[in-house]
């Protein structure tokens, strides 16, 4: 039997943030086409999305393209006519909710089911395997023993279950949401949602009175509809035992700090897991990472977290107080004077000038630190002492941002080798030969010094070596080279191999 491969999918809201999520670890992207994504603000050109394909097939990694609105009578032949296009410059699937373009002439290109298309039943997951899809998107508000139940119930098909592990979530069921159409004419399942979920609110009982929450007070003016970001982290191995292959970061609007910083965490979680189990392995090609910095859900835009229905319905789904990023905690405020207050750190928090720090829905940065005195860019008037005693947190680490860079490398195995007429040279599954004289060298120790330095130096490509192996006349060498090669030949085979 062959090994699971296990999928990580990162969201790209352009080619920028696309290549930073494949360089943070991801095995595959989704990007917006120019119309018909279920974020309006998130198109691309086709060509745009050509070129993110040809540097994803460095990685063996994948683009998938979302064409998941509801379309119009009109709409369908022009969506046809997209999706040969995308067919043409290499995606690999698309990501559609409207069934209904089944029933057009597509180019033969994998289709994967939206969580929009409601699914949720092994029922609904067999019917849409028989209509031609690939994979499905499970609905979020899934347990895992709901999940479980469609794998035992699908695994003897070749469809592929996809289950969404970070991000923000949408209040209605599985993003069937229709607030937005209905009080402002802008509909969510054609991409335009104007995000009512984030606002506030009264809560008021069938007669028109306001709802007091547990400590007595009106419920007013509050974020009622505002859930916290899902962190499904700390469960990633009881998902891939109930089936899921594909982990999908949400977040097609997000920048490409919180792209490389979420796809990186993920990326440290899922490689533990595939090292620990020989029967997974990564769906792109393995690489060699180095992060700059460490991993940190709360260093970048962050709601606080939930599991959501993985086990059940949980207390910790919505945070009233705010639908802004909150960061990580802080620390406590303990004093105030006219222009400063005096914060009680936890002892792991080292604060920056510039740093965004909130609490609840208000917030300030940090225009000076003395000691645990905080001197924010905003009047002490503004607050007064009601402040004493509130936590804050901090939505803005600048010392970390600048730290937020990701490099990936595949290591190959360099082999080297003389031939009848010259050489030949092997990177990786690259080779060549070069004709060329074997001219004897005067000083065999050092030439295989320069040989293996100079071919060890991949610069900027998407290599790292791990092995050079010399070989001359048949014999490997490890002390000498008994043959001359100049610097620059040695490099301009080097480059030509690597950058054809």
């Amino acid at each position: 039997m062959s090994n699971r491969k296990l999928t990580l999918l990162a969201p790209a809201r352009d080619v920028e943030v696309g290549i930073a999520a494949i360089q943070a670890g991801a095995d595959a992207v989704y990007i917006g086409a120019p119309e018909f994504g279920a974020r309006q603000a998130a198109g691309n050109s086709v060509e745009d999305i050509a070129t993110l394909v040809k540097y994803a097939r460095r990685f063996e990694a994948q683009v998938l393209v979302t064409l998941n609105t509801l379309l119009h009578e009109d709409e369908y032949p022009r969506a046809c006519a997209l999706a040969r296009d995308l067919y043409k410059v290499g995606v690999d699937a698309l990501i559609i909710q409207d069934l209904r373009l089944l029933d057009y002439d597509l180019p033969p290109i994998r289709l994967h089911a939206s969580t929009q298309c409601d699914n949720r039943t092994p029922e609904q997951i067999h019917h849409l395997q028989k209509k031609g899809f690939h994979r499905v998107v499970l609905a979020r508000e899934l347990s895992i023993e709901q999940i479980r139940e469609i794998h035992h119930a699908t695994q003897n098909s070749p469809i592929e279950l996809e289950a969404f592990v970070h991000g923000a979530l949408c209040v209605s069921y599985s993003g069937r949401c229709y607030l937005s159409e209905v009080l402002m004419n802008r509909s969510a399942n054609r991409g335009c949602c104007a995000q009512l979920c984030r606002q506030r609110y009264d809560l008021l009982d069938k007669d028109g009175n306001e709802v007091l929450d547990l400590h007595g007070k009106p419920i007013h003016q509050r974020y009622l509809l505002s859930l916290q970001d899902m962190d499904r982290s700390l469960h990633l191995a009881e998902m891939i035992e109930a089936g899921v292959t594909t982990f999908k970061i949400e977040g097609r609007l997000k920048d490409r700090d919180y792209v490389t910083n979420i796809v990186a965490y993920y990326r440290l979680l899922l490689d533990q897991l595939i090292n620990s189990n020989s029967s997974l392995e990564q769906a792109s090609s393995p690489s060699v990472y180095q992060y700059d910095f460490t991993p940190t859900p709360t260093k970048t835009f962050h709601r606080g977290q939930t599991d959501y229905f993985l086990h059940g319905r949980t207390t910790n789904m919505t945070n009233w107080q705010t639908p802004k990023s909150t960061g990580e905690k802080i620390g406590k405020v303990v004093a105030t004077k006219h222009n400063a207050i005096r914060v009680q750190l936890l002892s792991n928090i080292i604060l920056h000038n510039g740093d965004g720090i909130c609490y609840e829905d208000k917030g300030f940065a940090i225009n000076k630190i003395e000691g645990d005195w905080i001197y924010p860019n905003i009047r002490m008037s503004d607050v007064g002492n009601q402040i004493i005693g509130t936590t804050l947190y901090r939505n803005l680490d600048t010392d970390f941002l600048r730290s937020l860079t990701a490099q990936r490398r595949i290591p190959v195995a360099i082999r080297f080798e003389t031939t009848e007429m010259g050489y030949s040279l092997s990177i990786g599954t690259l080779n060549a030969e070069f004709e060329a004289e074997h001219q004897i060298a005067n000083n065999p120790e050092r030439a295989l010094q320069t040989l293996i330095q100079q071919l060890s130096k991949l610069g900027d490509t998407h290599f790292i070596a791990t092995t050079i192996t010399i070989i001359a006349n048949n014999q490997e060498c490890s002390e000498s080279f008994p043959y001359f090669i100049p610097i620059s030949q040695i490099n301009q085979w080097r480059r030509q191999l690597i950058n054809p």
